[in-house]
């Protein structure tokens, strides 16, 4: 029997959370995969060394630098969606080719949700959080890098102000919308 708290899980349908760096993307997917119960993919975890020790120096990405990250984290999706039916994963995807580039890989199952906040609720946020390498300083490049999706692109759109509790109801909604013929319980 599933719980009130768990979401109906989605057969053939990947979930990505998107936006800019301190917005809650990761917080949001790891919850949303625990609560439809699949992996949770951090795209984070997909950066090269190289890549990484550049934000920690405070040097924003060039879309050099952020293809192959795109690449493998595209294909990880794909793979998780392929073996286990369902998958969340969490990346910036800030701008249209890079969301393109990563439905291209995965395929027409993936479905993008941004968290939208404010500039100081942002920078807040990534003062306060511990052991990340990317700075606060790069908040700007990152707000600048942003292309806020069209409606034609089917970007579910939430402010990430609300808790995640209520930005799980809100995905749950969204994806009933979208699939209802991919949910079981």
């Amino acid at each position: 029997m599933r719980t009130s708290s768990r979401l109906a899980r989605p057969k053939g349908l990947a979930i990505v959370t998107m936006g800019v760096s301190g917005c809650g993307k990761s917080t949001l997917g790891a919850l949303l995969a625990a609560r439809f119960d699949c992996a949770f993919l951090e795209g984070d975890a997909f950066h090269d060394e190289e890549a990484v020790a550049k934000m920690r120096a405070g040097h924003a990405l060039t879309d050099e630098d952020r293809w192959p990250w795109l690449d493998r984290l595209g294909l990880a999706i794909k793979e998780t969606l392929e073996n286990e039916g369902q998958v969340v994963a969490a990346c910036s995807a800030l701008r249209l080719r890079y969301r393109e580039r990563l439905r291209a890989a995965i395929g027409a199952s993936a479905r993008f949700v941004l968290l939208d906040l404010g500039r100081d609720e942002l920078e807040r946020r990534m003062i306060q959080r511990a052991g990340h390498y990317m700075p606060p300083s790069l908040l700007d490049s990152q707000l600048a890098t942003l292309e806020r999706p069209d409606p034609s692109e089917g970007v579910f759109m939430l402010d990430g102000s609300l808790s995640p509790e209520g930005l799980c109801d809100r995905v749950q909604a969204w994806v009933s919308t979208i699939a209802p013929a991919v949910l079981r319980a």
